[in-house]
């Protein structure tokens, strides 16, 4: 290990070959906590590509196992949460005892994050369409929470990183809106360029957001034993609850 990552190594392996996520990331992430990230290329949001696709990270895992790393992070919460919470337990803990390296997928920090907030029922906004929007909600469900809507923009899976943050702020706004008793809002998928309106959705709806990349950090620093709240990202990477 570097001098420069005397915090820590994370291992994270990207679903995807878009670039923002791995950027966001390090801005996010304490000084001393280094990032090794690999990259999957899945290219659409069909459920049978994303059953497909869980084959394919377990060659990466082992890699980032090999080379030192001291915590893994297969990102993409579409490939785990179409296995499902008892198949992703049973994959997570697998690779555990074959490794040797703690493992935490998009699905388990997503369900973490919303408990450490204490969030029991949420309404969900996804870059997806159709029946994967179903597997997303059943995955929660499964976890113990409500899922109050889960709603997809209709956009083509190789644009998303196209939508505006004013776009998405307006298609979250009207899903929640019809669903106002939701404790919280859930962003699913780091494909969309959208930190910026996280906490202005906070204040304006008065909720907390949880979107992958700073709950990501939250984990990386809760696994790691480290304490560095960031603001301009969400009460979650703000406050940093115990979860």
């Amino acid at each position: 290990m570097s001098f420069e990552s005397w915090r820590g190594v994370v291992g994270n392996i990207k679903p995807t070959m878009r670039p923002g996520g791995v950027e966001e990331l390090v801005r996010m992430l304490p000084d001393g906590v280094g990032l090794i990230p690999l990259f999957l290329d899945i290219r659409d949001g069909r459920v049978a590509t994303f059953e497909k696709a869980i084959a394919a990270y377990e060659p990466q895992v082992a890699r980032l196992a090999e080379a030192g790393v001291d915590l893994i992070h297969p990102e993409g919460a579409p490939p785990f949460m179409v296995l499902g919470r008892d198949g992703e337990t049973e994959l997570i803990a697998r690779w555990e005892r074959d490794y040797g390296v703690p493992v935490f997928t998009s699905g388990t920090n997503h369900v973490r994050a919303l408990r450490a907030l204490n969030v029991k029922r949420f309404i969900g906004a996804t870059y997806f369409t159709g029946e994967v929007n179903g597997h997303f909600s059943r995955y929660f469900e499964h976890a113990g929470f409500e899922v109050m809507a889960m709603e997809g923009i209709d956009v083509p899976f190789e644009r998303v990183g196209d939508l505006s943050p004013q776009q998405v702020y307006a298609h979250i706004k009207k899903a929640f809106l019809k669903h106002p008793h939701a404790e919280a809002i859930y962003l699913l998928g780091s494909g969309w360029r959208v930190l910026e309106v996280v906490e202005l959705l906070e204040a304006d709806l008065g909720v907390p957001v949880v979107h992958p990349v700073p709950a990501r950090c939250w984990e990386i620093q809760r696994r790691l034993r480290i304490h560095a709240p960031r603001t301009g990202y969400g009460q979650l990477l703000r406050e940093l609850p115990a979860g």
